[in-house]
């Protein structure tokens, strides 16, 4: 169930959930708008030949309340909101339609998992043919909250938890690859699950 402006304001407010800071313009009918905060982090090209899975990403940081992407270029931005989910609710980051509009994209993978706490890295990509100058504390993308049928067993503690500015891909430390001593790299084989 998607909640309402009516049940978010009443969330917020017993602090069933967390959006800080929050001014009231950015509560929609169904979404709270999240505003570009002022903390990037750019691929460093000259420092990596490719882009692996296995091994760590080299960014270039910067911090500064105004930026300009380059035409077909990838940025990773942060929220200036910290937000916080119980175990029973999730949330998708969705791009603002008057920003896609401008043919700039939010987000590859919104999905924030019950249990998240943390600002929100975002995804941006500048599809068009010219420069897009963006400013901190603009409202960049909305946030959907959906109530679950239940709380989880199992609320998210993952890498990303607590994050604070925008944080750079960890794909390296997924639990499905290990790394053996002659540095060759092997997929675990799955427990065997007992039939109920």
């Amino acid at each position: 169930m998607i909640l309402s402006d009516l049940t978010l304001r009443q969330y917020l407010s017993d602090g069933t959930i967390t959006v800080e800071p929050l001014h009231d313009y950015q509560i929609q009918p169904a979404s709270i708008d999240l505003r570009l905060g002022n903390h990037f982090l750019v691929l460093d090209q000259h420092s990596m030949e490719v882009i692996t899975m296995d091994t760590p990403i080299e960014y270039r940081e910067m911090t500064k309340e105004e930026i300009i992407i380059p035409p077909q270029s990838f940025i990773l931005a942060t929220t200036m909101e910290f937000i916080k989910l119980p175990a029973n609710m999730t949330a998708f980051v969705e791009g603002r339609s008057s920003i896609g509009r401008m043919g700039l994209f939010i987000q590859n993978a919104g999905w924030v998992d019950p249990g998240f706490e943390g600002e929100i890295t975002l995804e941006i990509f500048n599809a068009n043919s010219l420069p897009i100058k963006l400013s901190s504390g603009r409202r960049i993308c909305q946030l959907v909250f959906a109530q679950m049928d239940q709380a989880t067993n199992n609320p998210y503690q993952g890498k990303y938890q607590g994050q604070r500015k925008a944080r750079g891909s960890e794909v390296r430390k997924d639990p499905e690859w290990e790394k053996t001593a002659t540095g060759v790299i092997s997929i675990p084989q799955p427990k065997a699950h007992s039939k109920i």
